[in-house]
């Protein structure tokens, strides 16, 4: 059947009928992608061992998904459009599947980092195709309730990682961190291959492959350099490289979208107010979010002395508290505006991320990090909402890539910026040199969200425009 042939047999205008069952499975496997950073991070010590991996490779392991996942998600929502929704998603749930069993299955370096890379590619293809079906299945009130899951699943699932990172660590082993997507993946796989419409295509044309090509390398480079600047600074002679690399590429990239005959992506999107205002709250939101699990992570287990599952364990408030923000943020967004939503959500998230600087130990900054959470889960509603919002059903697939693709900026800013912060904490040290480490991370994160609430409160448009 043809894309432009749906398998849907509802009245025309109508809600699908199986909208909500669609969008819990596409919840799902969006699940799988977020939780594959954090739920990685806490086995990485126990991969190291049993596979004698050195540190660069480590690094890699996680920067190497991330890196992947960012550098092609414009490529996704694009093949999204131009192909059909329903074919990218279901052939990036594949490749990510295959490439999680590989990865379980690895034996040593070479093998696991080509599977982590296999499966930043297999998420790039799915997560804006699957968040494009989303807004297009859905509208109205309806729509911000979806989106309202929706982000919920993305602000929880990196806490979320934590708690199954150390329940799975410390159970069967590091490999089934990524044997555990196989099963999920295949259901999902299988089930939506039957019940997930064929929405017609929103696009005609062709895949931009030089676009992609010089967006890949710019993206690539300016996520490198945003995770080596936590181990080498920001001075430091290969992060400029790769900081001018990154300007150039983009640069020729920009250059290269006016003259290409099918361009990856209309610049002009990027002149609208709404989704500029979208992706800046995305990526700050996703900083905060990512740089703070990482950063809790080493100050409960360096600094505290909790293993790996406790400090699972000690985030699940964290996990709650995202989810069920993110959820109320849906069902009032309508009602006071994206606008009003982010600030209040900003300076709930800059109280809480002052509470570990003010009062030391375990209580006070798992107490202070769920505080902030409960803003940061509102903010990825007020981003979806905002930048999705007003955009046209064939603009639908290349949107949700920009946004998915700063997602993934703010989580590699994110943590090369705590990283450099609390450097001499992470790198160890004890005494007042660890605390003080800890503090101005914290501090940069409090700095950071007050900021934000001020540009978010001049950037977003106000409600009616």
């Amino acid at each position: 059947m043809s894309d432009t042939e749906t398998t849907s047999t509802h009245a025309p205008g109508a809600p699908h009928p199986r909208r909500w069952p669609v969008l819990g499975l596409l919840g799902l496997a969006q699940l799988m992608l977020i939780l594959d950073i954090t739920v990685v991070a806490i086995a990485l010590p126990h991969m190291g061992a049993e596979l004698d991996l050195d540190r660069a490779a480590l690094t890699w392991v996680v920067s190497g998904y991330a890196l992947t996942f960012g550098s092609l998600m414009l490529l996704g929502g694009r093949a999204a459009d131009l192909f059909g929704a329903k074919r990218v998603v279901l052939a990036g749930l594949a490749v990510f599947t295959a490439a999680s069993l590989a990865a379980g299955l690895a034996t040593g370096a070479p093998l696991l980092l080509a599977a982590r890379i296999a499966q930043g590619i297999g998420a790039a293809m799915l997560s804006p195709a699957a968040l494009s079906v989303v807004v297009r299945l859905f509208d109205g009130d309806e729509r911000n309730r979806a989106l309202g899951i929706w982000s919920a699943l993305g602000g929880g699932g990196a806490a979320l990682g934590v708690l199954l990172g150390g329940l799975i660590t410390a159970g069967p082993g590091w490999a089934w961190v990524f044997f555990v997507n196989v099963p999920v993946g295949l259901l999902v796989l299988v089930v939506l291959a039957r019940i997930l419409p064929n929405l017609p295509r929103a696009a005609t044309g062709s895949l931009d492959v030089p676009g992609a090509a010089l967006v890949a390398a710019a993206t690539g480079a300016l996520i490198y350099a945003l995770i080596r600047a936590g181990d080498h600074g920001w001075l430091n002679a290969v992060t400029l490289a790769l900081l001018a690399t990154a300007a150039a590429a983009y640069a020729a990239f920009a250059a290269w979208q006016r003259r290409a005959a099918a361009p990856l992506m209309d610049l002009r999107l990027l002149g609208r107010r709404p989704v500029v205002a979208g992706v800046f709250v995305i990526a700050v939101a996703t900083a905060l979010m990512v740089g703070v699990f990482f950063l809790g992570s080493f100050y409960l287990q360096s600094h505290q002395g909790h293993g790996a599952l406790m400090t699972g364990v000690l985030f699940l408030p964290v996990a709650l508290l995202t989810v069920a923000a993110a959820t109320a943020a849906g069902h009032v967004i309508g009602r006071i505006g994206a606008r009003a939503l982010a600030a209040m959500a900003l300076v709930i998230a800059a109280a809480g991320f002052l509470a570990p600087v003010l009062w030391s130990g375990t209580t006070a900054m798992v107490t202070g990090v769920s505080i902030a959470a409960a803003g940061l889960g509102a903010l990825f509603v007020v981003a979806s909402a905002t930048a999705l919002g007003s955009v046209a059903p064939h603009e639908a697939g290349v949107t949700s890539g920009i946004v998915s693709t700063f997602h993934e900026f703010g989580a590699a800013a994110g943590a090369a910026a705590v990283s450099s912060a609390a450097a001499a904490s992470i790198a160890g040290h004890t005494g007042a040199t660890t605390a003080s480490g800890f503090d101005d991370a914290f501090l940069v994160a409090t700095g950071l969200a007050a900021v934000s609430a001020a540009v978010a409160m001049w950037l977003i448009p106000p409600r009616g425009e």
